[in-house]
């Protein structure tokens, strides 16, 4: 498993507050495993007064067939990918 790491907007769509599907690197991903919840520990960051980061951990395959695991997490106001495995 390598890890990718580049910068991109990501777009992520929930279903009952659970990752379903995500539009990143350009491509349409669909959510095809069971989500992971992630805490603040996993990102290695400073808890903010907020309560620090969350997200999650799912693989995600493409409309060709390839498949990525994925680390995401929110802002205030945002979704983004922290990390992307192959």
């Amino acid at each position: 498993m390598s890890e990718v790491a580049v910068e991109h907007e990501v777009t992520l769509w929930m279903v009952e507050e659970v990752p379903a599907r995500l539009f990143y690197a350009g491509r349409r991903w669909r959510v095809t495993d069971v989500p992971t919840r992630l805490r603040e520990t996993v990102w290695a960051a400073p808890r903010s007064a907020t309560g620090g980061l969350y997200g999650w951990r799912f693989q995600a395959t493409d409309d060709a067939g390839e498949s990525f695991v994925f680390d995401v997490y929110r802002t205030e106001t945002d979704w983004h990918v922290h990390r992307t495995y192959s």
